[in-house]
């Protein structure tokens, strides 16, 4: 996980804990074990070490399951290449906002429908948005949605979209040359 994955809120305690940190952590917890199990440290120590990694390891499944039951599973679905654009958007249609992790797998899928990534194009995750607005089964209604938010430069990632309509690509590259003349003469 990036820094930048994580969701930025002004004060200490108040991030929400979404599939996306969640797993973050169970995946650190496990290369932690993996690392104290090619260590030689004393048998007593290492039994009790991996019992508590263990343990955490167990409390953050439970945690993304209490998020969305059956996350493992959900997941793994969604990184089937062969999975089918129906199974996704129904994944979609049932997840939690919460569920970061699984939502912006789904985005990023090259069966998904543009019908869910224009529900996508509405999450609050802005790398979710980002997936949909470079995403080739987006469509230009969706595109057009994402170029107008002022939130963040998603307009650039739509302006190199070839599901772009020519009218809308041409004005958001308009405003990168011009952007770039203004940075460069500065």
């Amino acid at each position: 996980m990036r820094r930048s994955d994580l969701v930025q809120t002004p004060s200490k305690g108040s991030t929400p804990r979404t599939t996306q940190i969640v797993f973050g952590e169970r995946q650190h917890l496990l290369r932690v074990l993996d690392s104290l199990e090619t260590t030689a440290v004393p048998q007593v120590r290492l039994n009790q070490e991996r019992r508590i990694l263990e343990e955490l390891i167990h409390e953050r499944t439970r945690e993304l399951n209490h998020i969305n039951s059956s996350w493992d599973e959900k997941v793994g679905l969604v990184l089937n290449a062969d999975s089918k654009s129906e199974m996704l958007d129904k994944l979609e249609r049932e997840a939690p906002e919460s569920d970061y992790y699984l939502l912006r797998l789904i985005s990023e899928h090259p069966k998904v429908t543009s019908k869910t990534l224009g529900r996508l194009a509405k999450h609050p995750y802005a790398a979710i948005r980002e997936n949909v607005a470079r995403h080739p089964n987006a469509d230009p209604a969706t595109l057009g949605l994402l170029a107008k938010d002022r939130s963040q430069p998603l307009w650039y990632l739509v302006a190199f979209n070839p599901n772009t309509p020519a009218v809308l690509r041409r004005k958001l590259q308009d405003r990168l040359r011009k952007l770039g003349q203004t940075t460069s003469s500065k």
